[in-house]
């Protein structure tokens, strides 16, 4: 086959035995919960350490892959540098790479494909001793089998040269993305927890830019898989977040790992539905507050003359604005009724139900601007505490639903612009269902929601 590479860290990360790693791979993959069979990932997000520390985290991930590894022909797998300091994404020499479980094959007609991009360059020593790549390898050849492989370690680059490169090799059901990365290196297990939480908020809501320096050592890689996915609309599934202290280390001195899926969206999504349709939107937004100004009531609404991506039960808001202050804001976080149908009664609603304002009048209406919300299905979210319920907010990305026997309010994500820190986001919240920044009680209630917003 020409040349080959050969294992750098067979017998220290993972065990050079074939029997001893067949068997480890096999019960990390085993371990995993099982996986819907109708949903088959386009990407995922795994970490490199040892086995012992992060094997089971990255094992996860793997085992979304079992339902379509008969479908998978290539597999583009990024991973930073460790060894050697370089500019841009580098393919090997090499034909082939080799571990204890056989030889897997260099895409080179892939690798071709993006020779001519600037970021590309070809060296192997970038790859010699580096493991970020090589960790992910007998997981990959465990699952697939037979498949051809597009190794690029990621030394200094941008996102965007990431991105680029990703989508020219994003191909069809054929090609499976894997991005290797390690989270928080090395602080202690509070932090560390800390510090995770915050990368993971960020690859979840799709934050190119989100992750700090200290996050990930995976953090170029990753940025560029998140711009991807978040121009492709894709949606992310947490798998996994963990780290030493909860495998195999003490808590002092803990590095991170988490796990990560991801999915190409066969619906359109609601940032396309918005984009197609938003015009026909606002016009029946603003249709329902004039005929409200003259009629005292929204209009009638024929649902069978709108476009069927309208007509579906959808939750929405309405928020109106006069001189970039909030003039109001009126929606529902349950879909009970036609998309089109919601917009009309929560348009006339903000205009002249919202009770923190008076209503609209003619005068006003001319320089008053509105925007919609899509609302994702709320989630119940589950916690131990306050400081639990806290901790599990994500800003930015969480619009929020909270209640205490009859007293209850909700947030949109947009909020978390003004409020940035959960605390404050809450507090301010409680005050708007009616009860104290400190309220707490056993019955407490909440849930989260995602929304795409026309603003």
């Amino acid at each position: 086959m020409g040349h080959i590479r050969a294992p750098a860290v067979a017998g220290l990360f993972y065990p050079d035995d074939p029997r001893e790693l067949a068997r480890d791979i096999s019960a990390f993959i085993a371990e995993a919960p099982a996986t819907p069979a109708n949903r088959a990932p386009k990407a995922i997000i795994a970490p490199h350490a040892g086995y012992i520390y992060s094997g089971a985290i990255a094992g996860r991930a793997y085992a979304t892959l079992r339902q379509i590894a008969d479908n998978v022909e290539r597999v583009v797998l990024l991973g930073p540098a460790h060894r050697l300091a370089f500019s841009g994404l580098a393919a090997p020499e090499a034909d082939a790479f080799k571990t204890p479980l056989g030889v897997v094959a260099i895409d080179q007609g892939a690798v071709a494909a993006i020779a001519d991009m600037p970021q590309f360059v070809r060296r192997d020593d970038a790859h010699r001793e580096e493991h970020s790549l090589e960790v992910h390898l007998p997981f990959l050849q465990t699952l697939l089998g037979d498949f051809a492989l597009v190794p690029l370690v990621v030394g200094q680059a941008s996102a965007s040269e990431v991105g680029d490169v990703l989508e020219r090799l994003w191909g069809g059901d054929e090609t499976l993305i894997v991005i290797s990365t390690d989270l928080s290196h090395y602080e202690d297990y509070a932090t560390a927890t800390r510090i995770d939480e915050a990368t993971a908020t960020a690859i979840e809501s799709l934050r190119a830019d989100g992750i700090d320096r200290t996050g990930a050592c995976g953090r170029i890689p990753v940025s560029g898989l998140l711009s991807v996915a978040k121009a492709r609309s894709m949606t992310v599934e947490r798998l996994d977040l963990r780290n030493s202290g909860d495998t195999a280390g003490t808590k002092d001195r803990v590095v991170g790992y988490g796990a990560w899926s991801f999915y190409e969206t066969e619906e359109p999504s609601d940032r396309e539905l918005l984009d197609q349709n938003g015009e026909e939107l606002f016009r029946v937004a603003r249709s329902s507050i004039q005929h409200g100004l003259k009629k005292g009531k929204p209009p009638a609404v024929d649902v069978n003359s709108f476009a069927p991506a309208l007509q579906p039960h959808r939750a929405t808001f309405v928020t109106l604005k006069k001189g970039g202050q909030l003039r109001g804001c009126i929606g529902t976080v349950t879909a009970h009724r036609p998309l089109v149908e919601d917009i009309v009664e929560n348009a006339y609603a903000a205009a002249f139900r919202d009770h923190r304002f008076t209503p609209l009048q003619a005068d006003d209406a001319a320089t008053t601007s509105l925007s919609i919300s899509l609302l994702g299905k709320p989630q119940a979210m589950l916690f131990t505490g306050e400081a639990d319920f806290i901790g599990q907010l994500r800003p930015h990305v969480d619009g929020l639903i909270i209640r205490d026997g009859d007293r209850r309010a909700v947030f949109l994500p947009q909020v978390w612009s003004d409020l940035p820190e959960p605390m404050a986001f809450l507090s301010h919240l409680k005050r708007k269902a009616g009860m104290s920044e400190d309220h707490w009680t056993n019955t407490f209630e909440a849930w989260r929601f995602t929304s795409t917003s026309t603003e």
